[in-house]
């Protein structure tokens, strides 16, 4: 007997590391009009980001319906194996309470479900950590609660590149983002109480990693001993120069790079980038 654990898409694990790890991943939905594309199955990131810049409208997402997370639950319990779920803020998304009716129709005993109140690259550097502490043979009530614990410390940091994406979605106002765009701001988002929130604005990429810097001295000191993700938004390089600017506060962590999907990237839009880390208790 063994424990399997699941997520979904907008953990933004690469399939790659997932299928290392034996993570099933399952995929939420984005709509264009009345095209429909399940996240990451369907429409790869690049697809996604090629059609979301030719858009006046933002596409929708839908969450993971309760069937989906039954038939997934029997086909993994099936053998007598336990699950582990690990979902989405359940402030953003009805996913975590999908999962939460599908838990109660399969088997309660043999399934646990986490609420992780994050999302994209922070939610998937839980998921590697929920399968590190699964390697120590912990039980499912046990694995559960530690990764409960760690739930509550783990932190995401970025720097958006475009308000327009943030305007389009209602998140600002029109005028906030045209004086953004013409003095080049860059807002710096985290995830707040489950919510994204914007903590502070940067004029330009580079000032926005400072902002980030500075957080990290003053306010919330990385855990160097857990893992740290950095990710992106189409934006490889811009990534690539996140992780050479944070090297010495990451220094000694294992690094996992991941891409942001459709289900955030619909509101952070391309050219994003930042990390996720645990922070010292």
């Amino acid at each position: 007997m063994m424990i399997r654990i699941v997520t979904d898409s907008t953990s933004d694990l690469p399939a790659a590391r997932a299928a290392e790890l034996g993570v099933e991943i399952l995929p939420l939905s984005v709509h264009f009009g009345e095209e429909s594309f399940r996240d990451g199955v369907d429409i790869t990131k690049e697809e996604f980001y090629a059609r979301l810049a030719g858009v006046d409208t933002l596409p929708t997402t839908a969450q993971i319906p309760p069937e989906q997370f039954i038939d997934a639950f029997r086909r993994l319990t099936e053998n007598g194996d336990q699950v582990l779920g690990v979902f989405l803020s359940s402030d953003m998304s009805g996913t975590y309470q999908s999962a939460m009716i599908a838990r109660e129709v399969v088997d309660e005993d043999n399934i646990a479900v986490v609420d992780s109140r994050t999302v994209t690259f922070a939610l998937g550097l839980l998921v590697e950590e929920a399968c590190a502490l699964r390697d120590q043979g912990l039980s499912l009530d046990e694995l559960r609660q530690r990764v409960e614990a760690l739930a509550g410390r783990v932190r995401l940091l970025a720097v958006v590149d475009t308000l327009k994406y943030l305007k389009m979605g209602g998140r600002i106002s029109g005028a906030t983002a045209v004086v953004g765009g013409l003095l080049g701001i860059c807002p710096i988002i985290t995830i707040e109480n489950g919510l994204v929130a914007s903590i502070g604005k940067g004029r330009g990429r580079k000032a926005g990693f400072q902002f980030i810097a500075r957080w990290l001295e003053e306010k919330e000191k990385i855990d160097t001993g857990l893992p740290v993700a950095f990710g992106h938004s189409n934006a490889p390089q811009v990534m690539a120069d996140c992780m050479e600017f944070f090297r010495e506060q990451t220094m000694g962590a294992r690094l996992c790079p991941m891409d942001i999907g459709s289900v955030v990237g619909t509101h952070v839009g391309p050219g994003a980038a930042g990390l996720a880390f645990f922070v010292k208790e």
